[in-house]
């Protein structure tokens, strides 16, 4: 599964090589320019769509937001669903182990970016309970994130030109635990947007920074 800033639309590539598009808009109207993506073990398929391909010409083509920023849900039949329009710039976003807590990023939250979570309900779709979780403090500037087998989040993390910030104190990946409690920092010589785990048994951590894609063997499995 991809997201797509320039066709503003969420897609599946086959194993011949065709694309199947999952979700391209919503009550009539198309979708933003979804940014990140998770899958849910009941099949079902969770997007945030802020408006950061559609605001200038450098990310997509620069056009006027027909929707809220907005987190959305493919059901495992296709059908679109909204799960909240109460974050401004929703970026990242994740599951518990359980899957019980949905963590999402407000990227454009005040006076700093911010990773809410919520409970997700009985019914694997409506979520309750909204709490602040994480605190990016000012010059902190969290994007992408995955979650370990521990319930722990790990955070693209660095300096976001806040006046004082030093760059070398903040860029890298911060890590949390599921209380919210910074338990963790690995440096890197650049700010780390996004992140995965990857390799045969999910142990290795790759981060994409500015200029360079870095791994790590770390004693932690990244969830499905």
């Amino acid at each position: 599964m991809s997201c797509e800033h320039l066709t503003r639309r969420v897609t599946r590539t086959e194993y011949d090589g065709k694309i199947t598009v999952l979700a391209d808009s919503f009550d009539g109207k198309r979708l933003n320019s979804p940014n990140d993506i998770v899958c849910k073990s009941d099949g079902s398929i969770w997007f945030t769509d802020p408006p950061f391909g559609i605001g200038g010409e450098w990310e997509g083509d620069k056009a006027a937001p027909e929707l809220p920023h907005s987190v959305y849900r493919i059901a495992p039949d296709g059908k679109l669903g909204l799960v909240t329009a109460e974050l401004n710039g929703p970026n990242g976003l994740a599951f518990s182990p359980d899957e019980k807590k949905l963590y999402v990023v407000e990227s454009r939250a005040q006076p700093n970016r911010v990773i809410w979570a919520w409970d997700v309900g009985a019914d694997g779709f409506t979520v309750s309970n909204k709490t602040k979780l994480v605190d990016a403090n000012g010059p902190g500037a969290l994007d992408g994130f995955k979650v370990d087998t521990d319930g722990n989040l790990w955070c693209g993390w660095g300096s976001n030109g806040s006046a004082g910030a030093k760059a070398e104190d903040l860029d890298g990946v911060m890590v949390f635990n599921p209380q919210g409690k910074p338990i963790g920092f690995i440096r890197l010589p650049e700010r780390c947007a996004n992140l995965t785990f990857g390799g045969p048994k999910k142990n290795r951590l790759f981060m994409a920074s500015c200029h360079s894609l870095y791994a790590l063997y770390v004693e932690a499995k990244g969830t499905v």
